[in-house]
């Protein structure tokens, strides 16, 4: 986890949830502000951004007497289990294909039991107040044995949802999908309180899944303080990449994480180029209690080449509100400013989208638009892990592969770093003991390319990466790294001749 010192207007007040169990999804759904929903003649549904009320999705309104509440909730529970069976049977497909990989062997479907080692989290935490995390050497007590990067690649553990897009002929539902897959990019977020290992500065990670499931990925550490990492996805039909560093503030109570850096996802049938950011994580009950994450915030999936967008609403979970928790809301619009997409769901169970057949104005006074749509699709349904990974950090079975050896990797790979692997392995005091000596190792380097006048720290104005380069990026007018795709040819000729040893060395 990385941190800042970076100002935010937050209430310090704001009450959330404690952890609760995962609830069945809805029937129906809520889009942010006040809203209506009223039967229409032509048997479409009625979205308005009105009210606290709930709204439906699809052909029923809410209805006002009990006899019709259940009927609605039956005729709605036929539309979401139609809808469920056909992304469940995606999932399935995927998953199934995970445990292969190309080079034919069965992929690991679990990794050691995390072991029950107490911690002394209160000298922890008295060393992290009005302090940078990045700075203060943490235990791997608080980890999870993957690294960043590793959790990076974690993103397109849906991209079956970015497959999807790739073949929409509309590039406003072709939007939709790629808004579906934001959130999915959260789907095991609430479950996973630990800290990935920070990378060393030249480290990388490669996720190779072309022949399973259509995409490669890879990454690297590029900057140290501040911490940041640049990453590169090419699926079949689609390209990603995105440069992220992650600023942190310690409120006493709670943690909470802003990730900066813009992701863009281009198509190549459409043409289409995205560009987006992530929003705000929350990690609660840092002394006392259950730990357990939340999101909140806005974001805003712009199309530069049809200059379409959506916004994306995450509400964070209060006391006071009732709001579904968790729950994520959005309405894709065209270049002229109408809407054509209602997206809605949980980033922790499931998304849905719904085309706008018509909009108009709320005629109660309030002025709110409000939405007719067609039936609901089931975009994204979050594929629940296996019961036993609660012991093993609740990693999901993508997460279980990614610290496998593989053989002809780049050697700055983070299924190398030592301190990780022992980790993972159960031997914690030896972890830690190798984790000091790395970070120290790294500390010491800088300090000499310092006293060379050859470095001010490692930041990302002197290092050089290995496999990306810094250039302007046109759709952002800020510095960003490019994928120069040289580490794919150099691992086909087995030549790591570029890559530092940062594991070995003593």
């Amino acid at each position: 986890v990385t941190d800042g010192g970076e100002d935010v207007s937050e209430d310090e007040e704001n009450e959330f949830y404690d952890a609760i169990d995962e609830p069945a999804f809805p029937t129906t759904v809520e889009i942010p502000g006040p809203r209506k929903h009223r039967r229409t003649p032509s048997g479409t549904s009625g979205l308005s951004l009105g009210s606290n009320e709930g709204i439906g999705v699809g052909d029923h309104e809410m209805p006002s007497s009990d006899e019709d509440m259940q009927e609605s909730r039956v005729e709605a529970t036929v539309v979401a289990v139609q809808s469920s069976q056909g992304a469940d049977a995606k999932n399935q497909i995927n998953h199934h294909a995970i445990r292969r990989s190309n080079t034919g062997h069965m992929r690991r479907d679990r990794i050691p039991e995390k072991p029950n080692i107490s911690l002394d989290l209160w000298s922890i935490i008295k060393n992290c107040i009005g302090k940078e995390l990045s700075r203060i050497p943490m235990p791997v007590n608080v980890n999870e044995p993957l690294s960043m990067l590793q959790r990076v690649a974690e993103d397109y553990e849906y991209s079956h949802i970015l497959d999807s897009a790739s073949v929409c002929a509309d590039t406003c539902e072709e939007l939709a999908h790629v808004a579906a897959f934001t959130i999915s990019c959260y789907g095991n977020t609430n479950n996973r309180a630990t800290k990935p290992f920070n990378p060393l500065l030249g480290e990388t990670f490669e996720c190779d899944r072309w022949d399973e499931l259509g995409w490669r990925f890879f990454a690297e550490q590029v900057s140290h303080h501040p911490p940041a990492a640049a990453s590169h996805c090419k699926g079949k039909d689609w390209t990603s990449w995105v440069d992220m560093t992650i600023t942190s503030k310690f409120r006493g109570k709670y943690l909470q994480l802003f990730p900066k850096g813009t992701t863009h996802i281009t198509f190549e049938n459409s043409g289409s180029h995205y560009t987006y950011q992530k929003v705000m994580v929350t990690v609660h009950n840092i002394i006392v209690g259950k730990l357990w994450v939340d999101l909140s915030g806005e974001t805003e999936i712009y199309n530069h080449t049809t200059k379409e967008t959506c916004r994306l609403v995450f509400k964070p979970s209060t006391y006071f509100a009732r709001d579904t928790p968790r729950k994520v809301t959005g309405v894709v619009v065209d270049a002229s400013g109408a809407a054509r997409y209602i997206v809605s769901g949980t980033w922790d169970r499931k998304v849905e989208i719904a085309k706008v057949l018509k909009e108009r104005v709320d005629k109660s006074g309030k002025g709110k638009p409000v939405y007719e749509t067609g039936p609901p699709q089931l975009v994204w349904q979050r594929t629940i892990p296996p019961a036993f990974s609660e012991k093993m950090y609740n990693m999901t079975e993508l997460a279980f592969t990614l610290n496998e050896l593989e053989p002809g990797i780049s050697p700055t790979d983070s299924r190398f770093r030592p301190d990780q692997r022992l980790m993972e392995n159960g031997h914690w005091t030896e972890a830690n003991q190798e984790k000091l000596r790395l970070e120290e190792k790294q500390r010491a380097k800088r300090r000499k390319k310092e006293a060379e006048g050859t470095d001010s720290g490692a930041g990302p104005e002197t290092y050089r990466p290995n496999w990306f380069e810094r250039r302007l990026d046109p759709f952002t007018n800020t510095v960003a790294y490019y994928f120069t795709d040289e580490y794919w040819k150099c691992k086909q000729s087995k030549d790591w001749e570029r890559c530092p040893d940062i594991f070995n060395l003593r």
